[in-house]
């Protein structure tokens, strides 16, 4: 991996591919899955800050698993180039907090909470027809999206 973000890492999760009525169900879980993995990381950084071992290392294996859990929503097969690279950065991300715990460093956390907030926002940003209607399809153009039958 040469880079472990790029321009349009934003952009990733605004192509939504859904073809089954759990569509709303799954994007509420992976927005739970994103808030939930910035939470466990701005409580890390909290626990290094304040020298709590035992926090730092909790807060960051559940971060860690939050991540795994993001991963494993993708689906590398239909997802094309926009999964692999979303799967390439999530790996980068647990890399780099299984360096974070080991080195108690804080610019590693604030790193990954970048990267994760960048992420959700581009996830948030889903346009609420897409939300709505599954079967819809999303044309980037630019920061926004617009539905195309």
């Amino acid at each position: 991996m040469t880079s472990p973000h790029t321009p349009t890492g934003v952009d990733r999760y605004r192509q939504v591919d859904a073809d089954s009525t759990a569509f709303s169900d799954r994007c509420r879980l992976i927005q739970m899955l994103f808030d939930g993995g910035v939470e466990r990381l701005a409580q890390a950084r909290a626990a290094v800050m304040h020298g709590d071992r035992a926090a730092r290392i909790r807060l960051i294996g559940k971060a860690f698993d939050i991540i795994a859990g993001l991963r494993s929503a993708l689906n590398l097969e239909r997802g094309g180039e926009i999964a692999r690279n979303l799967d390439d950065l999530y790996d980068y991300m647990q890399r780099r907090l299984v360096m974070a715990n080991s080195r108690e460093d804080v610019a590693i956390i604030d790193e990954v909470l970048h990267l994760l907030t960048e992420i959700r926002e581009g996830w948030k940003s889903i346009p609420p027809e897409v939300r709505e209607d599954p079967s819809a399809h999303v044309e980037l153009s630019g920061s926004a999206g617009k539905v195309v039958e």
